[in-house]
């Protein structure tokens, strides 16, 4: 598509989350090839785990420009706490209080900016408030960093208050719909609201991560339900960085194993395995016999010895098969290896997305949130399986150990196996054909 005759100006504001943030700048990185300057607003705490990436990359330095939105302070929410990394979970409501709290520095940013369009989140509510306001009307856009699948869930829950049976059946469970209503208990009344208008209030589309090969359907109930366009922007994966040194020392760990042979290992960045869970997940490796690269997080302020949190003697027991490191990987270089087989994933939606994105069968063991439903999802789309609890809610180090090896070695698994590259295939074919659109629909609105 050609690029536009003026650069559009692009104000975006992500959800205070670093897994709502990343899509956002992968999002801004494609914009920009295509003539639009992108002005990316967080919190300072969030833009300093960007900054470099954007400021340092003379691709983007001059095109995204990001700006400091200062979120309003408590004594218990100080500025290191405008975000969900490492935040407690008592301290999320205060956070979101904080968040609404600042409407003003937000609408000074707008005053000051003056953007062609605003792409949001799903928090705050306010924002088509404030562009709509001061005699601008800014068109807004909602991008959704979440599945249409979990959104389709949540929103048949909150409008039918479980008076109608789900019509996706095939990702339903009851568990599931406990949760998720527990989930909504846990907000106000009105801010649930308040979440659905926000997006019926979205100008004509609402983007959404994620592709229609994988949730065509899904997409079309929540056309029916918004009657808005759902307009899909990809799996917004970052290539992996081949030019930089970081991680080098386990992509060579890497290099000497063979083909799909390998299983990462990560449950993201804000979701922590309980110590029961790290204990059948270390012994279900070991039992795997597969080859292992496992990134193991603590909570923030949690003190913990690496040899402390696993079985005693696993590190020594593993040395040959398993690499074991702490805090942080490169996980989109070790997702890409060749060697990589499969992906034990806690199924948060990024890493649900980079497991297609790079062909990598998903071992999914959900925790929270949105989690169990794109667990669900993975197995009726034949990219992924998940290893199962028992009655009681227990994680087992056998049921661990066999879905690896289902997914990674045995025949069982080669159906998995060649649907996920079939789906990696796919979407690699359309990703500048369904940013056109997505650009094509953007430019209607100014």
């Amino acid at each position: 598509m050609e690029d536009t005759k003026k650069s559009m100006r692009i104000l975006m504001l992500p959800w205070l989350a670093q897994g709502h943030i990343s899509p956002f700048l992968e999002l801004a990185k494609k914009l920009t090839h295509r003539n639009f300057h992108i002005y990316l607003c967080s919190s300072p705490i969030n833009l300093s785990s960007i900054k470099k990436k954007v400021e340092d990359d003379p691709k983007y330095s001059n095109s995204i420009q990001l700006v400091d939105f200062h979120v309003q302070s408590f004594p218990e929410l100080p500025p290191q706490c405008h975000t969900t990394k490492g935040l407690t979970p008592h301290l999320l409501p205060n956070l979101i209080k904080a968040l609404n709290m600042s409407r003003s520095n937000f609408s000074q940013i707008v005053q000051t900016l003056k953007p062609d369009l605003i792409i949001n989140d799903f928090l705050p509510t306010w924002v088509p408030d404030v562009a709509s306001s001061m005699n601008m009307n800014i068109p807004t856009v909602s991008f959704m960093t979440t599945g249409a699948s979990s959104l389709t869930f949540f929103i048949h829950l909150v409008r039918n208050k479980g008076e109608k049976i789900f019509p996706f059946q095939e990702i339903y469970s009851d568990s599931l719909n406990q949760k998720f209503f527990q989930m909504i208990k846990r907000l106000e009344s009105d801010n649930k609201g308040e979440a659905l208008q926000f997006y019926e209030r979205s100008c004509n589309i609402v983007l959404i991560r994620s592709f229609r090969e994988l949730e065509g359907k899904y997409m079309d109930y929540l056309f029916a339900t918004f009657g808005k366009k759902i307009v899909p922007v990809g799996p917004l994966v970052p290539d992996p960085d081949h030019d930089d040194n970081e991680g080098m020392d386990i992509i060579k760990w890497l290099d000497e194993k063979e083909k799909s042979s390998t299983v990462f290992v990560s449950f993201g960045s804000e979701c922590y395995p309980s110590k029961e869970d790290m204990k059948e997940i270390a012994h279900g490796l070991e039992l795997s016999k597969v080859n292992f690269i496992w990134v193991v997080r603590f909570p923030k302020g949690e003190k913990m010895k690496l040899e402390d949190a696993l079985p005693s003697g696993f590190l020594e027991r593993v040395r040959e098969k398993g690499l074991v490191v702490q805090n942080w990987a490169p996980q989109v270089k070790i997702l890409a290896h060749v060697n990589i087989g499969g992906f034990v994933s806690h199924c948060g939606w990024g890493s649900f997305m980079e497991s297609i994105r790079f062909g990598v069968p998903i071992i999914a063991i959900p925790m929270q949130f949105e989690q169990p439903l794109n667990s669900k999802l993975a197995e009726v789309s034949r990219i992924g399986m998940e290893a199962k609890r028992d009655n009681d809610g227990k994680l087992q180090k056998e049921t661990v150990a066999k879905v690896i090896n289902e997914v990674v070695v045995e025949k069982i698994g080669e159906e998995i196996r060649r649907r996920t590259k079939e789906m990696k295939d796919k979407i690699e074919t359309k990703v500048d054909e369904e940013m056109d659109e997505v650009v094509k629909e953007l430019l209607l609105l100014l």
